[in-house]
């Protein structure tokens, strides 16, 4: 019996990749090399740089046309927004420092037991008084009481 070979297609796939690949390889390092194509691909990034301001610069136009904001506009407005919620933030946070560590608070605190204390002592003379007037009008009672039964 003698050895036959059969066919592989997959070692014939890769030995085809593998000469087309150092082929390729070796193709694009001369390209990349040269000169001339560094030169076309700097020409090449410029074009497209003057492509891209010239198509920002339209559409900065359109939208000032049609009264819209452009995205510079928009983002300064939200740098704005930040801005003024960090200030309402600061103030608030001063506002309840103020209330919690602020001498007045103390000083309303004392006013109330003052207020308190002549709240008791106005209740004790009206007492004091109403009980005067009851005295004084007593006898003027018995003494008219009297009159009467001698009359």
């Amino acid at each position: 019996m003698t050895n036959q070979t059969t066919l592989d297609p997959f070692a014939l796939w890769k030995s085809m990749y593998e000469k087309t690949e150092a082929n390729m390889n070796e193709a694009i390092h001369e390209t990349l090399q040269k000169e001339a194509f560094s030169e076309y691909l700097g020409q090449f990034q410029g074009a497209y740089l003057h492509y891209q301001q010239l198509i920002q610069n339209t559409t900065d136009n359109y939208l000032k046309q049609i009264n819209m904001p452009n995205r510079e506009e928009i983002s300064n407005i939200a740098s704005l927004i930040i801005n003024v919620e960090e200030k309402i933030e600061c103030l608030d946070q001063k506002v309840e420092d103020e209330l919690l560590t602020n001498p007045l608070s103390s000083e309303i605190s004392k006013l109330k037991v003052s207020i308190s204390k002549l709240d008791k002592k106005m209740n004790q003379i009206l007492k004091a008084v109403g009980k005067e007037q009851e005295i004084d009008s007593a006898p003027a009672d018995s003494s008219s009481e009297q009159n009467n039964q001698h009359s």
